[in-house]
């Protein structure tokens, strides 16, 4: 019992080793994510008043002419697609969850933040390196998927066939039920906010990230979940969302820098073969 007892109790000693590493680790990364900017480029989206307004109004028409004149039909249509193509989209659509992301990638985080002990320099810079950009990934992803969720209830648009028609101008602002969180697609959001950030740092992969992001945004559609307006919202937000957090990123050094002329350029990551150098150093 005594040997047993030991065993538990230095058992328990390592968890809560490992735990505290873990909770240092992260909230020296919260701190550092929050630290003020080092580079205040001017931002490339910044636009006279007048321009912003007329964006405005452009923007806002497109999309009443699209609820007038696209959502209903589009929906309409969706009854003379093929059973076998409307199967295969309501396969396909669970797929753009950011909860395939977020959950995968907050753990891969929370496990390398537990891993710093007894590593050398040069194995924690690549460590910090590799934390940085999986951070940067749950970020741009998480960031504009809570926006989204907080807006779609402020609208309140109805999901196509609420209220026992295809009404694409039903509106119950503030209303909390699914029913009315048409307004944008939380799907599209993820799909598109994932195109952009994977592209980034994996630009051979932009093709694959495009026709995954296009069929999730599809499949919303054709699993009559959203109109398409919805799912234009939900891509907009997403694109816009994730090159935020991107230039904050980059801002503050992280992964991403900026010039002189304002462009902004991915620092150069670990390579394959130091990664796996780091990894024989932890299994030894």
């Amino acid at each position: 019992m005594t040997v047993a007892n030991g065993l538990k109790s230095q058992a328990g000693g390592a968890a809560a080793s490992v735990l505290r590493r873990c909770a240092v680790n992260v909230a020296a990364a919260v701190t550092i994510l929050v630290r003020p900017a080092k580079i205040h480029p001017p931002q490339p989206w910044s636009l006279p008043p007048q321009q912003l307004a007329i964006a405005a109004v452009v923007t806002l028409a497109v999309f009443l002419l699209g609820m007038l004149f696209i959502d209903a039909a589009a929906i309409n249509a969706v009854a003379y697609l093929p059973r076998w193509l409307v199967w295969f989209f309501d396969v396909i659509t669970d797929f753009g969850k950011s909860g395939w992301f977020l959950w995968p990638l907050g753990i891969l985080f929370l496990a390398l933040a537990a891993l710093s002990q007894g590593l050398t320099r040069m194995s924690q810079l690549v460590l910090t390196a590799v934390m940085v950009r999986v951070g940067f990934l749950f970020v741009a992803i998480a960031v504009p998927g809570i926006f989204t969720n907080i807006v779609k209830h402020i609208f309140g648009r109805a999901r196509p066939g609420v209220g026992g028609s295809i009404d694409p101008s039903l509106f119950s602002p503030f209303s909390w039920p699914a029913a009315y969180a048409s307004l944008p697609s939380g799907h599209a959001t993820t799909a598109f906010s994932v195109l952009v950030i994977f592209g980034t740092l994996w630009p051979r992969a932009r093709t694959v990230l495009l026709i995954y992001a296009l069929l999730i945004a599809a499949s919303r559609i054709v699993v009559t979940a959203h109109y398409p307006t919805d799912v234009a919202a939900g891509a907009l937000v997403g694109v816009l969302g994730a090159v935020m957090v991107r230039r904050y990123f980059a801002q503050r050094g992280l992964g991403f820098s900026i010039g002189p002329d304002g462009a902004l350029r991915q620092l150069p990551g670990p390579s394959f073969k130091r990664i796996k150098s780091v990894a024989r150093e932890l299994l030894a």
